[in-house]
């Protein structure tokens, strides 16, 4: 979400969307408040520092990790002030461990964490503890809430394809077999113990590493979404995998300025969607999610509140659509 204050964004979550709220992230704060830093600071036993172009491992804690665990405490504060008496539906997110392994660098090496394998490892597993204490303390705050974990991982497409670069740029890191993948992703969902999304807004999102992971719903960009990626949605669909649909959102490489679509079309484009895959479009009902196509910190917090009302409404609408039986 955009803006720093995040009384603010989440007053504008929980107005905008009283069915599905969830906890923002706000990086217009600065480092430790974006989506590498902010989950660094969930990591246990595992000290990170910042670089000139990032966040890598560090030797013992220090001011930057300190300055992201205090954001994020802040942002604890506030959701439990504005959840006060919630028992719906309640979403937080972390970002997953490939895209981490991908970004934050080694203690003594300029190469991403992704480069060792022994270091992947530790990261996972420290991260499976720190997320599985985050959704424990949200739960403590919030008791009411019936709580869904989303794992973001923007880079997996990348890992998976052996096309992350070294430190020199000159090489790429061996691509991580799908297996890997999603033993790792699974390690951390399950130890979560809620119901779990895995977030890519990235061209290729993978489906079947997704689906292997065990995880209940892939969100994803639709603007991405090949015709020949259809029939994988498709198969993952039958297999029972939810879908957060990201059909509308900010202007962007695969979304050129212009007039926003209107929820009506924003809804027809799901509907659409279901039905050039072949699912009943009663389904669309009960296994979609209407979503902005990716996150909204681009944008104004007035832009991102008509942003997630496009999205409710557009939620609203999609019933009728299938009731009026439009193609």
């Amino acid at each position: 979400m955009p803006g720093t204050d995040p009384a603010e964004a989440l007053a504008a979550v929980f107005s905008e969307l009283p069915a599905f709220p969830y906890l923002p992230e706000l990086p217009g704060r600065g480092p430790g408040a974006d989506l590498v830093g902010r989950t660094a600071a969930l990591l246990v036993d595992m000290p990170v520092e910042t670089t000139t172009g990032g966040w890598r491992l560090a030797s013992r804690p220090g001011r930057d990790a300190s300055r992201a665990a205090s954001m994020l405490a802040r942002d604890l504060d506030e959701l439990e002030e504005a959840a006060q008496g919630w028992d719906g539906p309640l979403k937080v997110q972390a970002c997953g461990p490939w895209t981490m392994a991908a970004a934050v660098e080694l203690t003594r090496r300029r190469d991403p964490a992704l480069a060792d394998p022994g270091a992947v490892a530790d990261l996972t597993g420290s991260l499976a503890e720190g997320v599985a204490a985050h959704v424990a303390e949200v739960r403590k705050r919030v008791p009411g809430a019936t709580l869904v974990l989303q794992l973001d991982e923007p880079s997996l497409p990348a890992v998976l394809a052996g096309a992350v670069p070294s430190a020199s740029g000159l090489n790429r890191i061996t691509e991580v077999e799908g297996a890997t993948a999603a033993a790792s992703l699974r390690t951390i969902l399950s130890g979560a113990g809620v119901f779990s999304i895995v977030h890519c807004c990235a061209p290729g999102a993978p489906l079947t590493v997704i689906a292997a992971a065990a995880a209940g719903a892939v969100s994803l960009d639709l603007s991405l979404l090949r015709r020949d990626e259809e029939d994988g949605l498709a198969e993952a669909v039958e297999a029972g995998l939810g879908v957060l649909a990201g059909a509308t959102g900010i202007a962007g490489p695969a979304r050129p300025p212009g007039r926003p679509p209107a929820p009506r079309d924003v809804a027809q484009r799901v509907r659409e969607l279901w039905h050039r895959i072949g699912q009943p479009p009663a389904a669309a009902i009960a296994s979609v999610v209407i979503t902005p196509s990716c996150g909204l910190a681009g944008t104004t917090p007035a832009g991102a509140r008509q942003i997630l009302a496009r999205c409710r409404e557009a939620a609203r609408i999609l019933p009728e659509l299938i009731e009026e039986g439009q193609p």
